[in-house]
């Protein structure tokens, strides 16, 4: 009965690193993609700083969400 729960918590910590993991490369993948597109576009109009940081920043809500349900798994 042991190794059950034992098994249990493993399975239960390996969803919550997936989770965050998964969440936490997409936004990685992403912001590069953002990032060097927001550089090309600096470069020929920099008014646009504003724009290109909020658009850095919203993949991030990603990661929190990663966060979120990884804490929700390991609580409940």
């Amino acid at each position: 009965m042991e190794d059950v729960m034992n098994l249990e918590k493993v399975l239960l910590a390996f969803a919550a690193a997936l989770a965050l993991g998964v969440s936490a490369l997409a936004t990685a993948w992403v912001q590069s993609r953002i990032g060097s597109a927001g550089a090309g576009a600096l470069a020929e109009k920099p008014e646009l700083t504003a724009t290109i940081i909020i658009l850095l920043a919203i993949p991030e809500t990603m990661v929190i969400l990663g966060f979120v349900i990884a804490a929700m798994i390991l609580m409940g």
